[in-house]
């Protein structure tokens, strides 16, 4: 939205006599730019956590747990899957305003062809692009990213949780929401949290595609070398005690004080130990490109 105002405003200036065409354009920071709470949250990290929350979470709601399972492809290419949920997150986040909107037309092209569907335990009818179904997608995506960022001890001044909150109001535009009924804020998205728990359980169908994630298929050279199967196992496990008390409750977790303790002390060692890594390993290619971008359109003009 922000740089869709800018991109007016020098659309603006060029049509202006007295202003010369010929003035260097900005480099197109997309949506967001460095200076964004989306940026620093997005390429920190403690999204390392948030995305496996952010699955976990969308999972309590049934009607979007049988849409993903319908559609997608997830245990038959788990990683394709997941690339391909970090490359929209990328694109949206890093990309040019162009690649971001562009991005947002094939999804909504792709969720439009989808078929209607009927959910088992609830004979729920269901669209994967009804919009109901999209603002908890959003929702809970929005505040997974938001609260592991907090509790593995990202910096956050006062206000900067809703400035989050608001940014993300673009991304929601993007999968076909209207921002105008999107939450601004923390506490607006915790009244809507408040006013679809009614809706929420976890199906037999959510809770095999929770267990399935802490042992997804890994090749076997990988598994028996590598550390990677009991890291997977820790990061999706910490990622589960990170969920409010009410959705751990419904997976049959402990709701716990202790827990939420726990969680937090162990999500902080995550991020201190990758924060300690060289950042060539931590910072997405999307991130450096982007970066990459501003600057040498900066020293262009």
């Amino acid at each position: 939205m922000a740089n869709q105002a800018r991109r007016a405003t020098m659309a603006g200036a060029c049509n202006d006599p007295g202003v010369s065409i010929s003035e260097p354009q900005l480099p197109d920071p997309g949506l967001y730019g460095p200076d964004s709470m989306t940026w620093r949250i997005h390429g920190d990290p403690a999204m390392a956590l948030a995305g496996f929350r952010s699955l976990l979470l969308q999972g309590v709601h049934p009607l979007v747990m049988a849409g993903f399972d319908a559609n997608s492809l997830f245990r038959e290419d788990p990683w394709g899957r997941l690339r391909r949920t970090g490359e929209w997150i990328a694109t949206v986040t890093y990309g040019t305003t162009d690649e971001a909107e562009q991005a947002g037309r094939v999804l909504r092209a792709v969720h439009a062809g989808l078929r209607p569907g009927i959910e088992p335990e609830t004979g729920r009818a269901y669209r994967v692009d009804d919009p109901d179904l999209l603002l908890w997608v959003h929702c809970t995506e929005v505040e997974s990213f938001l609260s592991p960022f907090r509790r593995c001890g990202g910096r956050l001044e006062p206000g900067d949780g809703d400035r989050y909150v608001d940014e993300m109001r673009v991304s929601a535009q993007l999968v076909g929401l209207d921002p105008e009924v999107v939450p601004r804020t923390e506490a607006e998205i915790e009244a809507y949290y408040s006013r679809v728990r009614p809706h929420l359980r976890v199906t037999t169908v959510a809770r095999r595609n929770a267990l399935w994630g802490f042992v997804p298929p890994m090749p076997r050279r990988v598994e028996l070398t590598t550390p990677a199967r009991p890291a997977w196992a820790t990061l999706v496990g910490i990622a589960g005690a990170m969920l409010p008390r009410w959705a751990r409750r419904l997976y049959g977790l402990p709701g716990l004080t202790v827990t939420d303790l726990t969680a937090t002390v162990s999500g902080r060692v995550v991020r201190t130990a990758l924060t300690a890594l060289p950042e060539t390993w931590v910072q997405s290619p999307a991130q450096r490109a982007a970066r990459q971008r501003i600057a040498t359109a900066g020293r262009a003009a």
